[in-house]
Order: structure tokens, then sequence, then C-alpha cells
């Protein structure tokens, strides 16, 4: 039986979150424009992703089923934590130092890699250390530390420009100076915070029962691919009916995290050219309005935590992607910097309740023993729908598009209004438990 913990606990456990987040939150800002410094086309940019979906679709589930039978002296999750971190941290370090377009691509496969190592196992302890009445503030918190480490990971540019930084030179691969410091940054953040949750959280002590049962079945890779097949056959009905609501987002956030810094480059600045200084201010610009939508979601994932205890999940989920799909499709129509902020808002609502409530709506329906590899294959419905926009969109994208990123974001609007009607048919689970989200005087 797992023992509340208070709101200082929760938070402590997931500061690390903040570190993972911060990495991808400068993969989402900056891979497209370094794609573009070191001469990539256009309408295949999304093949230059490929690395994050095909890596969280093979590591995720093993490395989730692996930490459900891993038994050692730091726990199941932790040691998974620690490596990814590690590894997270120099992928970054590298990264804006490519001197070529394989290069980048081949080091985001790395960095990729090294970030699935850590985030199932991460979720999966949220379900460790809190009991089922906790698990809405455990995930919700998780979602408040995507949206701040994101936010600081799209405002650092802009932040080294205002501390003096020259926002027009750089490197000898085109690539802008202060992007380089961002990600010499991220590199620290992404091991600090992880070693804070590991040292400030230790994992929950298995009982004898446990352990016997862990050293019970039976080793190897084959048995853990048995163990996801068996996971995947045996699939709850609420996790299968999540799988269509993350096909149509994941689909959408895709496309416009690969486009909406090429789309506000057309729109506000009337440039394609990324030696231009126009193409530059709009991934500046790009890194503000991040920032803007991200910081929204860390607001707003403690902000969901009362509603959705009163009106669920699901209701909630839906409502935030609607207003999210309402927002990608004003874009287009802007053309003043400033009154992009207001769908950012939008969209900062999405993004909080995509980190936390479809793990809320999971948690009630898995069995404990195997959150790690359901955590995993849950990762799946993620990165399939990214896997199918890559190898599709360039299809489609001057035939059907037009060759027009703007026409990119208006596609993902209509994709999460999609998944706003999906998310109605989800059957979620009753939660189990009375305790209180956090105790009187925490500590």
């Amino acid at each position: 039986m797992t023992t509340p913990l208070s709101f200082r606990q929760i938070v402590n456990m997931n500061v690390g979150f903040f570190g993972i987040q911060f990495s991808f939150g400068l993969q989402q800002s900056s891979m497209s424009p370094i794609y573009k410094y070191l001469g990539a086309d256009e309408a295949t940019l999304p093949l230059l992703w490929l690395a994050g979906p095909v890596t969280g679709l093979l590591v995720q589930p093993i490395v989730g089923a692996m930490s459900d039978r891993t038994v050692t002296r730091w726990g199941r999750r932790t040691p998974y934590f620690l490596i990814g971190a590690i590894l997270c941290s120099l992928g970054l370090l590298a990264m804006p130092f490519s001197p070529t377009l394989w290069m980048a691509a081949s080091l985001l496969w790395i960095l990729d890699a090294a970030n699935n190592v850590t985030m199932e196992p991460y979720r999966a302890f949220v379900t460790d250390k809190l009991p089922p009445a906790q698990h809405s503030l455990g995930f919700l918190t998780q979602s408040a530390f995507t949206g701040l480490g994101q936010t600081l990971a799209y405002l650092t540019p802009s932040l080294l420009v205002l501390c003096g930084m020259d926002k027009d030179a750089t490197n000898g691969s085109h690539i802008p100076q202060v992007v380089v410091a961002a990600f010499l940054i991220g590199a620290v953040m992404s091991i600090t915070s992880v070693v804070w949750s590991i040292r400030t959280t230790p994992e929950a002590p298995l009982d004898a029962a446990q352990l016997a049962h862990l050293r019970g079945q039976r080793p190897g890779v084959r048995a853990v691919l048995a163990d996801i097949v068996t996971a995947v056959r045996e699939m709850p009905e609420t996790m299968r009916r999540l799988a269509l609501v993350k096909l149509f987002q994941w689909y959408a956030m895709f496309c416009y995290w690969q486009y909406i810094m090429l789309a506000l480059a057309h729109t506000l600045y009337g440039t394609t050219d990324p030696t231009s200084q126009g193409f530059r201010d709009a991934g500046l610009l790009n890194g503000q309005v991040g920032a803007f939508y991200n910081f929204v979601a860390f607001i707003a994932a403690f902000a969901l935590v009362p509603f959705t205890r009163r009106y669920g999940a699901k209701r909630m989920h839906s409502a935030c992607v609607a207003v999210a799909g309402v927002s990608m499709l004003c874009i287009p129509m802007i053309d003043t910097p400033a009154l992009l902020f207001l769908p950012m808002v939008g969209i900062g609502l999405a993004w909080a309740s995509m980190m936390g409530n479809p793990y809320v709506m999971l948690a009630g329906c898995i069995p404990p023993e195997r959150t790690g590899v359901y955590m995993g294959i849950f990762n799946m419905f993620i990165v399939i729908p990214m896997i199918i926009q890559i190898f599709t969109l360039p299809l489609y994208y001057h035939a059907g598009l037009g060759g027009n990123p703007e026409n990119v974001i208006r596609l993902a609007g209509v994709l999460m209004l999609c998944a706003a009607v999906a998310v109605l048919w989800v059957k979620v689970a009753p939660v189990s438990g009375t305790t209180r989200l956090t105790p009187p005087n925490p500590a």
C-alpha cells in the first residue's frame, strides 16, 4: 500500500522531468532551424525528425518492461533515470557543433534514445510512489515541469540576447551562437535535475513477496519481449480507445513543431531564406511564443487539478484540445507578432492536458505490477502517429498543401479538433481511494 506524499515531496520527485523536458524543448524549437542552416530541404524536413518516434517506439516499451523486472540496490527505475540523463547531456553538448546535416541527424538519434531511456521509467515512478487518489496531482505536476522546462528552453536564446549576446553571430555551420549556448545550458540542466530527484526521492522499497516475484521471473531479452507481446494482447479497453485520440493529437503536434517557425518566417517576415535576418528573427519569435505557451502549460497544469477531479480527465482533455485546435487555425491569419500570444494560451492549455490527463486516464486501468511496460506501450501511441506523419506529410506537402507551411499549421488545428471529439468515446475507470491530494502540512 503506497503512502500519500506531501506536495513538496511530489514536486521533488518530478524535478527530473524539468531537465528531460528542457531537452525536448530545445529539440522542438531549434532542430528545424538547425537542419535548415545545414542545408535541409523544406519538403523532406519531417524525415529528419524520424529519430524521436523510432527510438521511442523501440526503446520505451523495452525499457519500461525491463524496469518492471529490475532489482538493484538503487531501485527499479533509478538506474534508467541516471543513464538516460548522462547520455542526454552528452548529446546536447555535441548537437550545436554539428558541421553537417547527417551528423546533426545522427546526434538527434542518440539524444532521443537517451531521453526515451529516462521517460517511461519516470512515468512508472509516479504510480510506484503515489496512491491512486494522488495520481492526478503526480502526473499534472510532471506536466507542470514539462511546461516550465520547455518555457525556459524556448526562451533561453532570447534571454541570452537580452543579456548582450549578438543574435546575428553564428558559428562555422551558420548556427546562431545563442542556440549553441542554449544547448550547453540544457546539458547542465538535464543531469542536475535528474540527480536532484534521485537524491531527494528514493524509490519505495519492495517487500519480500515482490522481490521473490521479480527474481522468479524468466531473465533475458526474450522474456522481456514476451512481456510486451502479452501486455499488448491484454491491453485494457481504455488504453485501446486512447490510441485514436493520440493519433490525432500527436500527428498535429509534430506538424506544429516542424513548421511553425517556417510559417512565422513566411507570414510575418516574408522570407524562406535561412541566411536572412528575417529568418533569424522568426526563430527568436518562435522561441518567445513557444516559451509563452509552455509557461501557460506550467500554470495550467496545477490549475487543472481541481477541475480534473471534479469533471474528470476525459472532459477536461476534450475541452483543452478543442481550444488548441481553434487556436492553431487562427495562427496563419495573424500578421502582428504581439497577437500571436493569444492563440498560445489555447495551445498551452492543451499541452498541459496532453502531458497529464491521458496518463490519469491510463493509470486507473493498468495493473500496478506492469506499470512500466504499459507506460512504454502507451508511448507507442505517441510515436506511431509521429512516424505516420513523417512518411505521409512529404507525399502531399506540395500537392495537397501547396508547399505552404501555413497550411500545415491549419491541418494541425483540424486534427486537434478531431482529437477533442475522439476522447469523448474513451471509457474511464473510476478513481479508487479517498486519499487527499495534499496533506495539510507539507514537509
